[in-house]
C-alpha cells in the first residue's frame, strides 16, 4: 500500500459541517494530522459545508430523515472528490451505512456524560419543569427519573439551545459534556452520573471518514487513531445494529476496553421511560457480545418496548 503525501500543492482536504462544534472537532483532527505527519500548515485545509440538519431546526431529526441529515453532504463530497476525508461526531453517524464509506480512525474520546443546563441537579428542578430535548433517549431517561417533568422539543447547536434556556423557552436542557468542553465551556452545566444517565452510543467520539476505495489513506489515518476509543465505539454501534433501533428508539450504550476484553453496558426504554431494561456484558474483543447483550435487553421486554426497536 502506497503512503500518500500532502503538501501546499496538494493539501489534504478535510470536510466538516459549519457549526462551531463541528469546526472545533475538525480543527482538532487537523492539528492531530499535522503533528503526526509533521505537515506544514498549508498542507491541510478545512472545507466547511452546511448540512441539512443545520438548516432545519424546527422538527425532530427522526421526522425529517434521521442521522443522515448530518452526514449526507459530506458523504457526497467524498464521492465527488471535493474532500479527502470527513470529520463526524460519531453519535451522528448512521449505524448501517453504504460499504463505500469507512470510519478509518477516531480521536481520543472525551467526557461521555450529559450535563444539565438550567439547574444544579434534577432534584432542583421545580415540579412540572419544562426540559427541552429532541433526543428520545434523554426524554425517556428524564421521565423515568422525574415523571412530572414536561419534555418540550428543542434542537439547534449548543449556542442556540443555551439561548432557549436563557430566554425562558424551557427551564432546562441536557447537552453533551464533550461538546461543551470542546467549545471552551467546561464549567457550563452540572454533569449527570453515568449510573443514572448512560450516554448515547458513540457520545464524545470524533470519527474520520474516507471512501473505502482510498486505501492509501489507511496507514495515514492510523497514525491518529485512538485504538481504545475505536474499539469501544464500534462495540456500542454493534449493539445498536443488533437491537435494530432507529432515531425514534430510546437506547443508551457505553463500552470500555479492559485489557483484552470489552465491558459493554446498554439500556432500552419505552418512549415515556416507564419501562426500562438494563444489562452489561464483558466479552473478548473477538466475541459477539453486542448481539448477546441485545438479546438480553429484549428478553423480558413488553410488546410496546419491542416495537420501539422493530427494524
Amino acid at each position: 500500500m502506497t503512503m500518500i503525501s500532502f503538501s501546499s500543492d496538494r493539501p489534504l482536504r478535510i470536510g466538516t459541517r459549519r457549526s462551531p462544534l463541528a469546526l472545533a472537532q475538525a480543527e482538532m483532527t487537523m492539528a492531530a494530522i499535522k503533528a503526526a505527519h509533521n505537515l506544514p500548515d498549508d498542507a491541510v485545509v478545512l472545507v466547511p459545508m452546511l448540512a441539512t440538519g443545520d438548516k432545519i431546526q424546527d422538527r425532530p431529526l427522526a421526522e425529517i430523515g434521521g442521522k443522515a441529515l448530518w452526514t449526507k453532504e459530506l458523504e457526497r463530497a467524498l464521492i465527488d472528490d471535493q474532500i479527502d476525508i470527513a470529520v463526524h461526531s460519531m453519535k451522528d453517524v448512521e449505524t448501517v451505512r453504504a460499504d463505500i464509506f469507512d470510519i478509518a480512525a477516531m480521536l481520543p474520546r472525551a467526557d461521555v456524560r450529559d450535563r444539565l443546563i438550567g439547574a444544579a441537579s434534577l432534584d432542583d428542578l421545580k415540579h412540572g419543569a419544562r426540559v427541552g430535548t429532541s433526543s428520545p433517549r434523554r426524554a425517556a431517561q428524564l421521565q423515568r427519573a422525574r415523571p412530572d417533568l414536561r419534555i418540550v422539543p428543542l434542537r439547534g447547536n449548543v449556542a442556540t439551545r443555551l439561548a432557549h434556556i436563557e430566554n425562558g423557552n424551557a427551564d432546562a436542557t441536557l447537552l453533551a459534556a464533550a461538546g461543551l468542553d470542546r467549545l471552551g465551556m467546561a464549567n457550563v452545566g452540572a454533569p449527570l452520573p453515568l449510573n443514572q444517565f448512560l450516554p448515547a452510543a458513540s457520545q464524545g467520539a470524533v470519527g474520520i471518514d474516507r471512501l473505502t476505495s482510498r486505501n492509501e489513506l489507511v496507514p495515514f489515518l492510523a497514525a491518529i487513531n485512538d485504538v481504545d476509543t475505536f474499539v469501544a465505539v464500534h462495540a456500542e454501534r454493534a449493539l445498536l445494529e443488533a437491537l435494530g433501533g432507529n432515531c425514534h428508539s430510546p437506547v443508551a450504550a457505553f463500552a470500555q476496553v479492559e485489557g483484552a476484553q470489552i465491558r459493554l453496558k446498554g439500556e432500552v426504554f419505552t418512549a415515556d421511560g416507564r419501562e426500562m431494561h438494563a444489562g452489561e456484558i464483558v466479552y473478548d474483543a473477538s466475541g459477539d457480545g453486542p448481539a448477546q447483550l441485545a438479546d438480553q435487553l429484549q428478553a423480558n421486554a413488553s410488546d410496546e418496548l419491542r416495537s420501539m426497536f422493530a427494524s
